[in-house]
């Protein structure tokens, strides 16, 4: 296809996929697309395994990395060591966590333990000292692409990326922060409606992509990447006629045979219609979007107020850590309170297949689309 996106990054498709799921990255490089190993809540060293593990298998295809570096967070200081940040979380916030699971007949079981692992992971991979040692791991990898999940990426990164010739991408929920991120000197812009899964803003995909296409065309050239919501071809060639080079796409791939996602999980999705997801700064202490469930529900209707990132995941983290697991088993409550971050998208994926099958459905839905348009010009 002729897309800046796909001369810059040398991929066939400009379809880029986001997942916690290596499997999913091997499989959408090898399908023509591009797979992008989101690396939040990843210590340097499970980094470096799974970016060895991608090396082994994905026959020199390009592939890419995405780190959370926020821009403010309640533990940005440096000093702040994981006791502290573990001081920091009100004991009413881990009651209030306890009483969902005792409801749904739970077993609480060391959650504490899990936060403090969790506190060890975040106090790192969330600040600059800590994503600066991700870096250093992704650049020694044969990385296509590193992007920012969260705000403007730090100057490290920026640096580091000049450094090995590899594009650097960021995420950006308004159109401000896309003028931000562009005199910044990001390379590629992803920008996700609040229609996508995880983190995400208040603007719809429609109204966002030309909103940030027209904004920063007097700036300087930057390729885009639509995001939020999409999960067919179709949706792909509409974001391309609005001015995006191609798609930034995560949610779809929750339902396919290789994904990360537990069995219980799957099949609510593929239950789910496009308004089962909620909104919610009960997760992560920023507003991300999520599959609704007993648990969401807890928090939106008597719940504390949820606390700044990355206290709040220190909170949610360890109580949804046991619930997938009580899920797993058969638990019948824990299968109520069992979550996962999910777009509204999820509404049209009634399915579960193979990633390379829906890498294919993409390029051939985009082609009947593409060839709908002509039809109704030649006429």
């Amino acid at each position: 296809m002729h897309s800046s996106v796909c001369e810059k990054l040398d991929i066939e498709f400009p379809l880029l996929a986001f997942s916690h799921c290596r499997d999913v990255v091997v499989e959408v490089s090898k399908a023509g697309g591009m797979g992008v190993l989101g690396a939040a809540n990843m210590t340097p060293e499970t980094l470096a395994q799974e970016l060895d593990w991608i090396d082994e298998r994905i026959d020199g295809m390009p592939y890419g990395v995405d780190i959370i570096v926020p821009n403010s967070t309640a533990a940005q200081d440096e000093s702040i060591q994981e006791a502290d940040m573990l001081a920091m979380v009100p004991e009413g916030h881990k009651q209030f966590a306890r009483s969902i699971l005792a409801t749904h007949d739970v077993a609480v079981g060391d959650l504490e333990e899990r936060a403090r692992d969790k506190a060890h992971v975040l106090g790192n991979s969330l600040r600059v000292a800590g994503a600066s040692r991700l870096l250093e791991v992704a650049f020694r990898h044969p990385i296509s692409l590193i992007v920012n999940a969260l705000g403007t990426p730090p100057p490290v990164m920026l640096e580091m990326g000049k450094k090995h010739d590899v594009p650097v991408g960021a995420l950006v929920g308004s159109k401000k922060h896309a003028v931000e991120q562009v005199n910044a000197g990001v390379d590629l812009l992803i920008v996700a409606g609040t229609e996508a899964g995880g983190h995400c803003g208040e603007v719809s995909t429609l109204v966002l992509v030309p909103e940030v296409c027209e904004a920063i065309s007097s700036l300087r050239e930057v390729p885009v990447l639509a995001a939020g919501g999409i999960v067919t071809g179709r949706q792909m060639a509409a974001v391309m006629a609005m001015g995006a080079e191609g798609v930034w796409a995560g949610s779809v791939w929750l339902t396919t045979h290789e994904a990360e996602t537990s069995a219980v999980v799957k099949e609510k999705m593929i239950r789910a219609r496009s308004n089962d997801t909620v909104r919610s700064r009960s997760r992560t202490g920023k507003q991300s979007r999520q599959l609704r469930s007993a648990w969401t529900d807890a928090w939106e209707s008597e719940g504390p107020e949820p606390l700044p990132m990355p206290l709040q995941s220190l909170v949610a983290e360890p109580a949804l850590d046991e619930i997938a697991i009580r899920a797993q088993s058969g638990h019948q409550g824990a299968q109520k309170l069992d979550t996962y971050w999910v777009g509204q998208g999820v509404g049209l994926m009634n399915s579960s297949e193979s990633v390379r099958n829906v890498v294919y459905g993409f390029k051939e839905d985009f082609l009947t689309a593409y060839e709908r348009l002509a039809a109704i010009l030649s006429d």
